[in-house]
């Protein structure tokens, strides 16, 4: 397993932090790989209410992300980034490792 690590933007441990502030039942936010998406494989994000025992945690200004170890060896080396522009709001993975992506932004390939 790499030992490069997920960072966490600024703008997206406030984005977090924002939206698990509203929801009273979920404390992070789970950022995961799986497979499909145009390119091959795609993020998932969805709410939870805290970590599995074999969860890498990621912490920054109150917000956490949780990664499960076979997502992070997809992920490892990334920045997760919260983008506010014209074309929407969106968690964004610039990930190193991918050779290929699509324009959805959630699909990449390695």
């Amino acid at each position: 397993m790499s030992t490069q690590t997920v960072t966490l933007s600024e703008a997206a441990a406030k984005r977090i932090a924002q939206i698990v502030a509203s929801e009273a039942d979920k404390s992070a936010l789970r950022v995961s790989v799986e497979g499909g998406g145009c390119s091959g494989f795609s993020y998932k994000f969805d709410l939870d209410k805290g970590p599995q025992s074999d969860d890498i945690v990621i912490s920054r200004n109150g917000a956490t992300v949780l990664i499960d170890p076979m997502s992070l060896i997809y992920m490892a080396g990334s920045e997760i980034d919260f983008v506010d522009n014209l074309l929407g709001q969106s968690f964004q993975i610039n990930n190193p490792n991918a050779v290929a992506s699509c324009g959805c932004g959630t699909s990449f390939s390695v």
